[in-house]
């Protein structure tokens, strides 16, 4: 469930990505990033599973899938917390910083 959790999250992002591809001002490439190396990293994950468990990895236990389905959207949020971090830090369009210098001037 990490591994397709993820793997959804980086082909939302990428279409989203792709569509706004000449603007860029959302830095959606960072999220896109961040989400096909989590989906990378869950994959080897599953190989190096499939090959310690061999055919009962596709059978896993109730619970087993509930916590990596929780596991993989902790990921996703974390990602986009990531993400928003930068956004704000490298604020794109200068919103922060007007409203910052709104507020010393009034």
């Amino acid at each position: 469930m990490t591994l397709l959790t993820s793997v959804f999250a980086a082909i939302i992002c990428t279409i989203i990505w792709y569509k706004n591809a000449p603007k860029n001002e959302m830095k959606l490439g960072i999220l896109c990033w961040m989400f096909w190396g989590a989906s990378l990293m869950w994959l080897v994950d599953a190989i190096f599973e499939y090959a310690e468990l061999g055919a009962e990895y596709f059978s896993p236990a109730p619970a087993d899938m509930l916590n990596d389905l929780f596991l993989g959207l902790s990921v996703v949020a974390f990602g986009l917390i990531i993400w928003l971090v930068i956004l704000l830090i490298k604020d794109p369009k200068g919103i922060i910083k007007a409203a910052l210098f709104k507020k010393k001037n009034a």
